[in-house]
């Protein structure tokens, strides 16, 4: 596996400035050589010019951010980071890979969670190169192979978890997101670290339901939700009876048998529990006519 080698070539302001003077004094020679009719000053005068070309090719630019990978005829040579005019051997070449940080959204893909639903899932993805050698020589387009690796293991992940966990103590794509954004960034860290990317965030940007079972479950959920409000409601509507009935019993204030009590308990619950206001019903008699 190709790594990294850092170099940091010389700076390229006196190849310049050598440059620029070569390139005068080789026009010199050839005008001088011309009125002269000298024939070896304009040979020198060429050879001058044609020797400051080749100078010229060693020069390039790092930007900040940037890196600029060095090849000599297919052989790695090193890595400049160091931002500026620099210089190097004029046959080297001087591939650029940009080191800013980069995000994208991947494609809403369709994939069945671990119960087996359709949903549409999709994330975006922060990332940035970190190795120039690696993601030059290791993948063919590292540019394209992260897009391609993110959906890949964004696919992988939904398998794993259900879309939501329908109240049981499980891990949920709806439910618990930090922790599935967590999870598919180490994925996506396993899988691109050979492509030296190093992947700073990963995020479900959107979880839905497929289109074929949307309404079906959305039915479940409103469902699911009337049963909880339910459950929340006949809890608190007995604590309350229980309530009343112990500071009934507390203060002495009225003697029940039980089938008052149970007349009492019936009578609270239906009110309390009710979806609709009760009627109340003045008895005058008793209990018992």
């Amino acid at each position: 596996m190709v790594k990294d080698i850092m170099r940091t070539p010389g700076s390229g302001y006196p190849v310049l400035a050598l440059y620029i003077t070569t390139c005068l004094l080789g026009l010199a020679g050839l005008i001088v050589s011309a009125r002269a009719d000298v024939v070896w000053g304009a040979v020198l005068g060429l050879l001058a010019m044609t020797g400051s070309l080749v100078m010229l090719c060693g020069l390039f630019v790092v930007n900040p951010n940037e890196s600029r990978v060095l090849q000599l005829f297919g052989r790695y040579v090193g890595t400049v980071v160091e931002p500026g005019l620099r210089y190097a051997n004029p046959f080297f070449s001087k591939a650029k890979i940009s080191l800013r940080v980069r995000n994208f959204e991947t494609n809403k893909v369709k994939v069945n969670d671990s119960h087996g639903n359709p949903v549409e899932i999709a994330a975006v993805v922060v990332w940035q190169v970190v190795d120039s050698a690696e993601a030059l020589f290791e993948v063919d387009d590292y540019s394209n192979y992260v897009h391609v690796q993110s959906e890949s293991a964004l696919r992988n992940l939904a398998t794993g978890y259900p879309y939501d966990s329908h109240g049981e103590d499980v891990t949920s794509l709806s439910g618990d997101t930090a922790v599935v954004g967590q999870r598919l960034q180490e994925e996506l860290h396993e899988r691109l670290d050979k492509a030296g990317v190093r992947v700073i965030e990963a995020r479900i940007s959107h979880l839905a339901y497929a289109q074929e079972i949307a309404a079906a479950m959305l039915q479940r959920q409103q469902a699911a939700a009337v049963v909880a409000a339910r459950t929340q409601i006949v809890e608190g509507a007995v604590g309350m009876v229980d309530m009343a009935l112990a500071k009934l019993s507390e203060k002495g204030i009225v003697n029940l048998d039980e089938e008052r009590k149970a007349a009492m308990v019936s009578n609270l619950l239906v009110v309390l529990c009710s979806d609709r206001h009760t009627q109340p019903v003045v008895n005058t008699g008793t209990l018992y006519n």
